[in-house]
């Protein structure tokens, strides 16, 4: 079935093939862009001020990190081939020959989004769309089943829930060092925007 559900997919990119360089060219952005989006939460965050965008950030990438540990584990138990060197296919947008199960991209994407969506409704809708595009382009490249990107967001949901339920403290004790490091180089910006530093002309 996961075999039967992957082809029905990707044949779609065979015969369009702008799908699968549409999906290429997400897939090469995709984790720089969640990295990217995930710290600028960090500067909505008044530095002095309120620590929930700081700490949606912190957890983020915890989750992430965490997430990546879990799948590689997974990997190392169970590695199953990718659908292009369990069949004959063409596979002109992905190469990659580590364990398909679960999706890494997938993994690390859902991590993050389910993280933000504990702090914010709104934000974590956003990032949970924008993880479901990636985790739906693996399909459309071949690089995994159906199945293994299921797995990937099982992946994301568990290790976001262990960094929000089980690591706040540790998340807080992190946000709280970089704030001493980063806090002072924004307060001026912040204070420019607020009017009360006369931007120079």
């Amino acid at each position: 079935m996961d075999w039967r559900l992957e082809r029905a997919i990707y044949d779609v990119s065979l015969h369009h093939h702008w799908v699968g360089s549409l999906f290429h060219g997400v897939e090469q952005a995709s984790i720089p862009v969640m990295v990217v989006i995930t710290g600028l939460l960090w500067f909505f965050s008044r530095p002095g001020g309120g620590r929930k965008w700081k700490l949606a950030c912190g957890s983020g990438y915890a989750a992430a990190a965490l997430g990546y540990v879990i799948a590689f584990v997974i990997h190392h138990i169970y590695d199953r081939p990718r659908p292009y060197e369990a069949h004959a296919i063409r596979h002109p947008w992905s190469s990659s020959t580590d364990a398909s199960f679960p999706s890494d991209h997938t993994s690390l994407s859902f991590a993050i989004a389910f993280a933000v969506l504990a702090f914010d409704t709104v934000a974590g809708v956003v990032f949970l769309v924008v993880a479901a595009i990636i985790g739906v382009g693996r399909l459309f490249i071949g690089a995994h089943y159906p199945g293994d990107v299921l797995a990937g967001v099982g992946v994301g949901l568990v290790a976001a829930l262990i960094v929000v339920r089980l690591l706040p403290r540790f998340v807080a004790f992190v946000v709280d060092q970089v704030e001493r490091v980063i806090d002072p180089l924004v307060r001026p910006l912040w204070r420019r925007r607020a009017g009360d530093v006369p931007a120079r002309p």
